[in-house]
């Protein structure tokens, strides 16, 4: 008796919800429709040069803490994965004698199609007295916003509507542009603030740009940028002594 009433009542409720138990945003079913896939794990597929539906920001990544690159690295990836080409660009990238003459992201962008970089910085860091010569970081890091003008110059060029070619070079147009270590040479008046401004105003619709470094706020791009992301330091290995490590930092 008390099992055929209990029965009763959830149809009752049921139907005061006025829809099937499948299709209540409760149920299992309904469950598995609003997660991603439908449910479905994902898996991987070929890699296929398609067109991105929604690139176009700019996005800049700064703070004291580690990750910066990495987050910018993973994005990196992860856009070549859909098809999308990709360019990495970065200005300063020199390092301290603790860290080899071979970078671990270098090797997995030459495995890979559709993803390119280009390093164009030396040993060691701009006024940090460690033997580097200052002048010559200032000409590479000019060097490097010249170059960084022609890529978003070609990216206007290029037909962003169709598919790029994965093995052309950064010339015949990119989809994601990272410029790594950007926001450093603007904190050390290596790059002006008014020319990055005027390079985000000058780039095409469906570019997205990013510009990671930096330990001070960029606020001069709070209004031009579309995401401003602070990684912040709470505690970090190199304070206790520990050097930069193969596979983490480099």
């Amino acid at each position: 008796m008390s099992d055929d009433s209990s029965e009763s009542g959830d149809r009752s409720n049921d139907e005061a919800d006025g829809a099937p138990a499948a299709d209540r945003p409760d149920s299992p079913a309904e469950t598995r429709r609003n997660t991603p896939g439908g449910g479905v794990a994902p898996g991987a597929n070929a890699i296929v040069s398609s067109v991105p539906e929604e690139f176009g920001l700019v996005q800049a990544w700064w703070g004291d803490g580690k990750g910066k690159t990495t987050a910018a690295l993973g994005m990196a990836f992860r856009a070549t994965g859909h098809g999308y080409r990709v360019h990495l660009l970065q200005f300063l990238k020199g390092g301290a004698d603790s860290v080899e003459d071979v970078r671990g992201e270098y090797n997995a962008i030459e495995a890979l199609s559709g993803i390119s970089y280009e390093n164009t910085g030396h040993y060691g860091w701009n006024r940090l007295m460690d033997g580097s010569d200052d002048d010559e970081h200032a000409a590479k890091a000019t060097a490097a916003f010249e170059r960084t003008r022609e890529l978003v110059a070609a990216a206007g060029e290029a037909d962003l509507s169709k598919p790029l070619p994965p093995e052309g070079g950064p010339e015949d147009g990119v989809n994601m542009l990272v410029l790594d270590e950007i926001l450093y040479a603007v904190e050390m008046d290596l790059v002006d603030e008014a020319d990055v401004l005027d390079l985000l105003e000058s780039k095409p619709a469906d570019l997205e740009l990013v510009l990671t470094g930096g330990h001070e706020e960029p606020t001069f791009l709070l209004d031009a940028a579309d995401l401003v992301t602070e990684v912040r330091k709470v505690k970090h290995p190199f304070d206790e002594g520990t050097r930069a490590r193969k596979g983490t930092e480099y």
